[in-house]
């Protein structure tokens, strides 16, 4: 019975431990067919390719490489509830379990730009 206990203990401090890990051996974005993988927002362009990558750095390892959550929530709509200045306060300052720094400089301002695009 303790065996079984210290290994789901120690199995949860592994997977919590790995959120906000760098995950430097990411792979890079595909090719995306000649777009130039900036999108639109109402701050201005956001390069798409680059916010990604930091995503995948920084954030993929809790809330998933394709946004649909993990460890942390699902942050496919998170344009549509957050704003992009909300955004980088939750990236800067952390939010219930989410712990604060988890991006650093420019890649915040980079990460809450794209995800204010997702709605």
């Amino acid at each position: 019975m303790k065996k079984k206990l210290l290994a789901v203990l120690f199995g949860s401090a592994l997977v919590l431990g790995a959120c906000g890990g760098n995950d430097e051996g990411a792979e890079e974005p595909a090719d995306n067919g000649g777009d130039t993988g900036t999108e639109e927002s109402a701050g201005g362009d956001v390069d798409a390719a680059a916010a990604e990558k930091a995503y995948k750095q920084s954030c993929a390892s809790c809330h998933g490489a394709d946004l649909s959550g993990g460890a942390g929530p699902s942050l496919k709509d998170v344009g549509s509830k957050y704003s992009k200045d909300e955004i980088a306060d939750i990236i800067k300052n952390g939010k219930g379990s989410m712990p604060k720094g988890q991006a650093t400089g420019d890649d915040v301002d980079l990460i809450a730009s794209w995800l204010a695009t997702q709605k």
